[in-house]
């Protein structure tokens, strides 16, 4: 059996699939995604960028996709919405999936086993300048931690590198992103804070995961003291 799962989407869209994308995991199975995604996808026996695939011409033009002609199972969160993309593909094996779904088990991204070195990462970046608590607040609270590390966008490109690193930090504090929704799938405790979004949609799963909306700087630093990174004043 050789399957086929195609899933586009942010990178916190991709993470929340993991879960349901490797339960449907065949005897080869090949998984098309985001390039960024790419290496966070370990169980797949192949994985491809999406654009390198020519799978986002079909129904806008007559190019073909020959590879899709290869597999037994098409699983595609992919083109649900685009009835020129459904037509194109009609003969072939797809089986299209809601775009958004909430995972029945949270995520988790397996990394080497590694101790926590007691700093805090903070992330304040996003997507969107809709969905990022202020500036000023996130260095408040850095003020207050006893060691902090900033994440920026181009600190480590590789996602699963950047998991890595993120896995032995004792704290990661971030607005509603894809890597905050990274930090949670490795088990790092998390402190999402959410401006603009449904967090209900979109926080990031799993126990280790503390969700505050608008929050103030001292209702953040409450959440930081149950993890021991606060300065002893």
């Amino acid at each position: 059996m050789r399957r086929l799962l195609i899933r586009p989407g942010a990178i916190g869209d991709v993470i929340l699939s993991l879960p349901a994308l490797e339960s449907a995991k065949a005897e080869y199975t090949e998984v098309w995604a985001p390039r960024v995604t790419l290496p966070l996808i370990r169980f797949a026996d192949r994985t491809r960028a999406i654009p390198d695939t020519g799978l986002d011409l079909l129904g806008i033009t007559t190019t073909k996709c020959p590879l899709l002609e290869t597999f037994d199972e098409i699983y595609s969160w992919y083109g649900t919405a685009r009835p020129e993309f459904r037509e194109a593909v009609a003969h072939l094996p797809f089986k299209f999936f809601p775009a958004q779904t909430l995972p029945e088990t949270p995520p988790r991204i397996e990394v080497p086993p590694s101790p926590r070195q007691g700093f805090a990462i903070i992330h304040p970046y996003s997507s969107s300048a809709k969905k990022n608590w202020p500036l000023e607040n996130f260095q408040q609270i850095a003020s207050q931690l006893t060691n902090v590390e900033w994440c920026t966008p181009t600190r480590i490109e590789d996602l699963y590198e950047l998991a890595c690193w993120i896995s032995t930090a004792s704290l990661y504090i971030g607005n509603d992103s894809g890597i905050s929704h990274l930090a949670a799938a490795v088990g790092t405790p998390v402190i999402a804070i959410f401006i603009s979004t449904d967090p209900q949609i979109w926080a990031p799963r799993g126990k280790h995961v503390i969700v505050l909306e608008n929050p103030s700087v001292t209702q953040v630093l409450d959440a930081c003291s149950q993890h021991q990174v606060l300065k002893r004043i």
